[in-house]
């Protein structure tokens, strides 16, 4: 059974490699003929096969039956995908994704709970609860200002409803509109990144005068919650 199902997974694993092989095929033509349109939309298809091919990768170790499997795939995901993870000195709960979350409109959004829910898991282990309620959920999508085409894409897609849910196990009592609004913004800097912030309604004017100021590199986060408790005690 076990090698029935890595063999399974090995097989659809170098078919998607074959696809791959091909589309990049295809963006190296379209940059050499200098078509920017088609390079731009082979590239996207591209990213998402190769995200596709991630996710069969991640399945190999865990069918070879090692207990330890899923934990090292795990680690491993963290230590290539650097989440940053904190409370702003305002008190604010905050997460910073080293990557634009909004990427398509359909398919699965895995990959996502896949290194966000063992990082959250990992840095709240210890904590006391945290629990934000009548608090707006801030999505700050950046930019990075060198990109020739900045084709602002959909906010409301499958990533972001992933982050959402994921975020509101632990901060939150759920992400439903009676507990939680949403409010979405776009940002030029010099890397792409996916910013997070959970604040109370109260203080989302707050939050907008300072945004306006925000340092490239993000504001400072801090691993204690001691802000959250002075503000809530």
């Amino acid at each position: 059974m076990i090698y029935n199902s890595f063999g399974d997974s090995l097989k659809r694993l170098e078919r998607k490699l074959k696809i791959i092989d091909g589309t990049i095929g295809n963006v190296r033509a379209f940059f050499d003929c200098g078509n920017t349109y088609q390079m731009y939309e082979h590239a996207l298809k591209l990213e998402e096969q190769m995200e596709q091919a991630v996710l069969l990768s991640r399945t190999l170790p865990a069918y070879t039956g090692k207990p330890l499997a899923q934990a090292e795939v795990s680690n491993i995901e963290r230590l290539n995908i650097p989440l940053e993870i904190g409370f702003t000195k305002e008190g604010w709960f905050s997460l910073r994704i080293p990557a634009l979350l909004p990427k398509k409109s359909e398919g699965s959004a895995e990959y996502v709970r896949s290194f966000l829910y063992p990082a959250m898991k990992e840095f709240f282990e210890g904590l006391a609860p945290v629990r934000y309620t009548d608090c707006i959920l801030i999505y700050r999508h950046i930019y990075d200002e060198k990109r020739p085409e900045r084709r602002m894409r959909d906010h409301d897609n499958i990533e972001i409803n992933m982050v959402s849910d994921i975020v509101a196990i632990y901060v939150m009592p759920d992400d439903g509109p009676e507990i939680c609004s949403h409010y979405y913004c776009s940002a030029k800097g010099q890397t792409d990144r996916t910013e997070v912030y959970v604040l109370p309604k109260s203080e989302f004017a707050v939050w907008l005068t300072i945004e306006n100021s925000m340092p490239d590199e993000g504001v400072k986060l801090y691993e204690s919650p001691v802000f959250w408790k002075e503000k809530h005690m």
